[in-house]
């Protein structure tokens, strides 16, 4: 009780110490993670001041993965809705400046253009009404989540009303970008004398002589090139040679795959399939005899039972056997076996079941009952699939009855047989529905009946098959290559006891003596594919976490794959590439700028011939040349030869001037002028089409570049 009274009598104390404990964490937190309790954490990206919030963003991704229905990654799907909301945020705040705006009797109008077509907008007499629009709209906002159907070129949808309002916004945010344009357009023009100067670029031209002397008269061991010469480069072409932050990556790869022992253990379990085998059934005291391959009178049951390929009853063509085998497969008598072989991925065990001779070509008729909500099925199918059936079985009977199958033609929705009597030729081979074409090469000449497919319920009749050849009847048990447990334990052990002996020992080395491959690789911040192990972000964002230093690694792992173990080599920060990286290109440019110093030091002559011939080369010649084409014939493409040539007088002579290939000193032999047009009006309009045609990019991309943009992808949603 004392003990009690004295910890009373010192609370306020306990408090102020466990204030200043929990203090003490805070602040620990924001030093070892500066970010912690930063706003970006739920922004994905400020733009202009206008924030791009996580809940949202995440909300749009996922509807814009849904609509691709699984086609693209979800980074993928982050890029699109980034460069989306980055676009509008831009763009809506030069509207809000411009006090552009789409007023209701626009939208109104724009919605008819968008509209009008759809049957559920218009009235008896197919025009736009747009009462039935506002109803519709109407509808949608009170049934609000649910959805109704719309109707456009004779396919049927639903929409509810949120996707109805994001059209909307579309609609008025495509209007809006438009008249944007348009008033950047209207005051984009060309000059008389731009047009002039367009004009004369294309017909003025001039003759020359030149000599060239190329860079590869000087051997590269004659030039050298300082690290003081890179930096100097980098710095004098900064634009080149800026880099986003980067950081590099070795990697090992530990592949989850199957051993030899673990695929002679499948070969030897499809062998044993073959034969009768005993088992105890517990229900009977007995002991029962299960049928093997061999034996086993439902062989498509079997083949399910044990296969991780489901049984084709189909006869297949040549064409169609599977190649890895297809020689020793057709030689196979009925009842014989070929395997186990690999396939791909599998073990295959596959049995001869049935040989015979059947056609390639047939030629059927038909008739189309099609049912609502069918393949190409138009607005005027009303039929359920159940009255479609009937109507198709109807008409069978008649033509049993003594109907002729001519008479019932106009039943049939296919126009395109109907005008040759309901008749189609057709190859195996031809991309029919498979029902229709399974009916017509199975069946005998003469059968007909009623077939469904995704079309409707035809009624067909075969008139005739030929181009017999052979076909087979393979039933085939297939195991997939698949690693054990105990292959699975054995790499992971591997990879374990290489992280551990990585901890102390030399990363490369290790991976030499264990034979593993190191695996170079960069990566910028928001990547996400590692070649060959497609999207990877985790090993990305592990690589650009604060706490991760050069010299850390890390195992990863890879679905479907195994493992990984990760080394981070080298942490690149966003600014100039390094001297090491940025000598890749500065280096020939470099030489080649040394290089013609030194053959310009070496010219002592002033005419072309005396030049040519003390630097062992050739006088040239090349005429007509036009300010257009940079293309100088027998050297390529220089154009500050061609530039350097239109600023000298006929029979003037240049100063040494440093090309492409080399150095080139040249003399004007000819200058022909040309007479001025009296009207340059069709090159102003030409010169303004490719102008305007350019704005809206050229536009969007000065505005993103000069947007306030604090982009926090990697640590919000990547």
């Amino acid at each position: 009780m004392a003990i009690l009274n004295k910890i009373r009598q010192r609370s306020l104390i306990l408090i102020l110490v466990i204030a200043l404990a929990l203090f003490a964490f805070v602040i620990q937190g924001v030093i070892d993670n500066p970010n912690a309790f930063s706003n970006s954490q739920g922004v994905v990206a400020s733009v202009n001041g206008t924030d791009i919030e996580v809940n949202d963003f995440q909300q749009k991704v996922k509807n814009y993965q849904d609509r691709a229905g699984g086609r693209i990654s979800s980074t993928q799907a982050m890029n699109a809705i980034y460069n989306q909301e980055l676009r509008k945020i831009i763009l809506d705040d030069e509207y809000e400046a411009l006090g552009l705006s789409v007023e209701k009797d626009e939208m109104r109008e724009l919605l008819k253009n968008s509209f009008q077509s759809y049957p559920e907008f218009q009235d008896a007499n197919g025009n736009f009404d747009v009462n039935r629009l506002n109803a519709f709209i109407s509808n949608l906002k009170d049934i609000s989540p649910d959805s109704a159907p719309l109707t456009s070129g004779g396919q049927s949808f639903n929409i509810n009303y949120d996707i109805w309002t994001n059209n909307e916004q579309s609609i008025a945010s495509n209007a809006l970008q438009q008249s944007y344009y348009n008033m950047i357009k209207a005051g984009v023009s060309t000059t008389i004398g731009e047009a002039k100067d367009e004009y004369m670029a294309d017909a003025k031209n001039v003759d020359i002589r030149f000599v060239q002397i190329p860079y590869t008269t000087i051997a590269d061991s004659l030039v050298e090139v300082t690290k003081s010469d890179i930096k100097a480069y980098i710095k004098n072409h900064e634009e080149k040679y800026k880099a986003d932050a980067s950081r590099e990556v070795v990697y090992v790869e530990f592949k989850e795959e199957a051993s030899k022992e673990d695929e002679d253990a499948i070969k030897a379990e499809l062998l044993k399939l073959k034969k009768d085998r005993a088992e105890y059934n517990e229900s009977s005291g007995n002991t029962d005899t299960i049928p093997g391959f061999d034996t086993v009178k439902d062989v498509e049951a079997f083949v399910n039972s044990n296969s991780d390929i489901k049984y084709n009853d189909t006869f297949l063509r040549v064409a169609q056997v599977p190649g890895v085998a297809k020689d020793s497969l057709m030689k196979l008598e009925v009842g014989d076996y070929y395997g186990p072989y690999k396939d791909g991925e599998y073990f295959k065990l596959s049995k001869m079941i049935a040989k015979e001779q059947m056609p390639d070509t047939v030629k059927v008729r038909h008739i189309l009952i099609p049912y609502a909500g069918g393949q190409r099925a138009d607005a005027s199918v009303t039929k359920t699939p159940e009255e479609a059936k009937a109507t198709a079985d109807s008409i069978l009977a008649k033509i049993k009855s003594g109907t002729k199958f001519l008479d019932l033609l106009d039943l049939s929705s296919d126009k395109v047989s109907n005008e040759k009597d309901g008749e189609i030729e057709f190859a195996y081979n031809a991309g029919m529905a498979p029902e229709f074409k399974e009916f017509s090469f199975d069946n005998k000449e003469g059968d007909i009946d009623v077939v469904g497919t995704s079309f409707g319920y035809h009624v067909i009749e075969i008139l005739e098959q030929k181009s017999f050849n052979n076909a087979y009847k393979i039933a085939t048990i297939a195991r997939k290559i698949e690693p054990s447990d105990q292959t699975l334990q054995d790499i992971f052990n591997k990879m374990s006891k290489f992280e551990i002996a990585a901890k102390d020992g030399d990363f490369t080395e290790l991976a030499k003596e264990r034979e593993l491959t190191l695996k170079p690789i960069t990566f910028k911040e928001l990547d996400e594919n590692i070649p060959g192990l497609g999207s990877q972000r985790q090993v990305v964002r592990w690589a650009f976490e604060e706490t991760t230093d050069e010299g850390d690694f890390k195992n990863f792992p890879i679905s479907g794959f195994g493992f990984i173990v990760a080394k981070l080599v080298e942490k690149n920060e966003e600014g100039l590439m390094s001297v090491e990286d940025a000598s890749v290109t500065a280096l020939p440019e470099i030489k080649k700028q040394k290089k013609a110093e030194m053959i310009g030091a070496k010219i002592k002559a002033t005419s072309i011939d005396e030049i040519a011939k003390n630097q062992g080369q050739s006088p040239k010649t090349a005429a007509a040349l036009t300010m257009k084409n940079t293309t100088l014939a027998g050297a390529g493409v220089e154009p500050k030869v061609i530039g350097a040539a239109f600023g000298l007088e006929q029979g003037k002579t240049s100063k040494p001037i440093d090309g492409e290939k080399g150095v080139y000193i040249i003399e004007v032999t000819k200058v022909t002028e040309v007479t001025e047009l009296d009207n340059y009006t069709s090159i102003m309009n030409r010169l303004n089409t490719t102008k305007r045609g350019a704005v809206q990019g050229k536009v969007y991309q000065a505005l993103e570049k000069a947007a306030d943009i604090e982009d926090n992808r990697a640590k919000t949603v990547y």
